[in-house]
């Protein structure tokens, strides 16, 4: 399925001018069509598994339990 700049701005949560660039710096492939940039929206998929699994790895690290301070002594 293919969006316009205004349509992945709203997708991606972003300013419409922070797309625009990205498409023109080739960071986000589009195709123009004579009139708009035409932008596929499945090759945002792997972006978003990649900030799920991320977001899944933070959360189980801030699960793990707080160790038991070890009383060390110093043997000096």
């Amino acid at each position: 399925m293919y969006l316009t700049v205004q349509e992945t701005a709203d997708y991606l949560s972003m300013p419409v001018t922070k797309v625009s660039a990205l498409v023109l710096q080739g960071r986000i492939r589009a195709i123009h069509d004579g009139e708009q940039y035409l932008i596929n929206q499945n090759q945002f998929t792997t972006h978003f598994e990649q900030v799920e699994k991320y977001r899944l790895m933070i959360q189980e690290y801030l699960n793990e339990p707080i160790p038991d301070d070890i009383d060390v002594k110093d043997e000096d």
